[in-house]
C-alpha cells in the first residue's frame, strides 16, 4: 500500500480509476490496484472504451460471436460495454460491502448523443441499469439543463447517478437540487432511501484549459493555473450549504446519504504544472477524486497529503475568481463552451466506439 494513497484515503477521499478495459480486467490489474493502490471505484466514459477496444484481443471472441449472431452495432456496444461493467463490479463488490455501499461503484454512461434529450436519457438509464444488474453500479448522466429532470427522475426510480460533465456552479447547484427532488420522489413512492447513492463529477483541468488559453489572449499568466481548483473548491462550499440545509436533514433523518462531490478530470494538461495538483489540492472530506493511472501513480510516488486543502481556502477561492473577471474572463461563457466541448468529445468518441464494433463485426 502507499502511504501517501493512505494518508490520502484518511483525509476522507475515496480513490477512484478513472479507467476500464477488459484487459486491465482478465489480468488481474484492477483486483492489484484495489489492493496496492486504495482503489475503491471504477469510472468509464466512451472515450476510454473507445481506447479498449482499439487495444490488442481481448474483445476478439464476443465480437466474433455478436457477429455470427447477427446482433446490430449499438445492441452490440452495450453488450460489449456491460459486460465489462458487470466484471469491474463483481471485482468491487467486497469494497461495496465493506464500506455500506458508499465505494466499490463502477460508473457507466448513458449514450451521449441522448444528452439534450430528457426522455431517451431516462430510458437509456433504465435499460442500463436493468442489463448491468449490479448494486454497486452507477449511472452516468451528464448535467446538462435536459440531464436535470433525467436525474431527478433516475434517483427516483431508485437508480443510482453519477452525474457527469459539470462545469459550473450554478449548474452544480442545480444538479444538487435535481438529486434532492429525485431523493423526495423516491420517499413518496416508499422506495428505501440508504440503497440510493450519488456523486457529482465536478471537472476541473479542464477548467484551466479553457482558461489559461484565455488569459494568454488578454496578457494575464500570472493567473493561469488557479481556475480550475479555486472553482471546486467553491463548489465544496455550496456542498456544505446543501448539507446544512433542512431540505437535506430531513432526507438524511428518513435514510438517506450525501451525494459526494467528485473530481474528475485530474491528469494535469499542462506539464509546467504539478502532476498532483488536482489531487493535493482538493483533500477534503466526503470526497471522490477519480485518477487516470498516470496520475493515481504520481500521487503515489510524490504527492503532498497535508491535510485538508479546500476549506481552509474559500476566501482565497473566491478572490481569484474576482480576479478572473477583473481580467476579461467571462466565466459564464467559459462554462458554456466548456459543457458543449464536453458533450461534443464523448459524442465523438462514441460514434468511434460504434464505427470500430462496426468494423469489427466479422463472423
Amino acid at each position: 500500500m502507499s502511504e501517501i494513497l493512505n494518508k490520502l484515503s484518511g483525509q476522507g477521499v475515496s480513490v477512484w480509476l478513472d479507467d476500464i478495459s477488459r484487459e486491465r480486467l482478465r489480468t488481474g490489474n484492477l483486483e492489484q490496484l484495489i489492493r496496492e493502490k486504495n482503489v475503491v471505484g471504477v469510472t468509464s466514459n466512451p472515450t476510454i472504451f473507445a481506447s479498449a477496444l482499439s487495444k490488442g484481443d481481448a474483445y476478439d471472441q464476443q465480437m466474433h460471436d455478436l457477429a455470427v449472431r447477427g446482433v446490430e452495432v449499438g445492441e452490440a456496444v452495450r453488450a460489449i460495454t456491460t459486460y465489462d461493467i458487470r466484471w469491474a463490479a463483481d471485482v468491487l463488490r467486497p469494497v461495496y460491502d465493506a464500506t455500506n455501499g458508499v465505494d466499490g461503484r463502477v460508473s457507466l454512461e448513458v449514450d451521449p448523443r441522448l444528452a439534450r434529450d430528457t426522455d431517451k436519457t431516462v430510458a437509456e438509464a433504465r435499460a442500463l441499469w436493468w442489463l448491468v444488474d449490479r448494486p454497486n453500479l452507477f449511472i452516468k448522466i451528464p448535467a446538462t439543463v435536459e440531464g436535470l429532470p433525467a436525474i431527478t427522475q433516475a434517483i427516483g426510480e431508485g437508480i443510482s447517478v453519477n452525474v457527469t460533465l459539470i462545469f459550473s456552479l450554478e449548474r452544480y447547484r442545480a444538479v444538487m437540487d435535481a438529486w434532492l427532488a429525485g431523493l423526495e420522489a423516491a420517499q413518496a413512492k416508499g422506495l428505501n432511501l440508504a440503497t440510493i447513492e450519488s456523486v457529482a463529477s465536478f471537472f476541473v483541468s479542464r477548467v484551466d484549459t479553457e482558461i489559461d488559453k484565455r488569459l494568454d489572449q488578454l496578457g494575464k499568466a500570472e493567473l493561469k493555473g488557479q481556475a480550475g481548483i479555486a472553482n471546486a473548491r467553491l463548489a465544496y462550499a455550496a456542498f456544505e450549504e446543501v448539507m446544512a440545509s433542512e431540505r437535506w436533514q430531513r432526507l438524511r433523518a428518513a435514510g438517506a446519504r450525501p451525494q459526494r462531490p467528485l473530481w474528475a478530470s485530474t491528469g494535469v494538461k499542462n506539464p509546467e504544472y504539478s502532476d498532483t495538483m488536482y489531487v493535493d489540492q482538493l483533500v477534503a472530506p466526503g470526497t471522490v477524486n477519480t485518477m487516470p493511472e498516470k496520475t493515481l501513480d504520481a500521487v503515489a510516488d510524490h504527492a503532498r497529503v497535508t491535510g485538508d486543502t479546500v476549506r481552509p481556502y474559500y476566501e482565497q477561492a473566491w478572490n481569484t475568481m474576482a480576479a478572473l473577471k477583473d481580467a476579461g474572463v467571462d466565466y459564464d461563457d467559459v462554462v458554456r463552451v466548456l459543457e458543449d466541448e464536453g458533450v461534443e468529445k464523448f459524442e465523438a468518441s462514441w460514434n468511434e466506439l460504434l464505427e470500430s464494433v462496426r468494423k469489427n463485426l466479422v463472423p
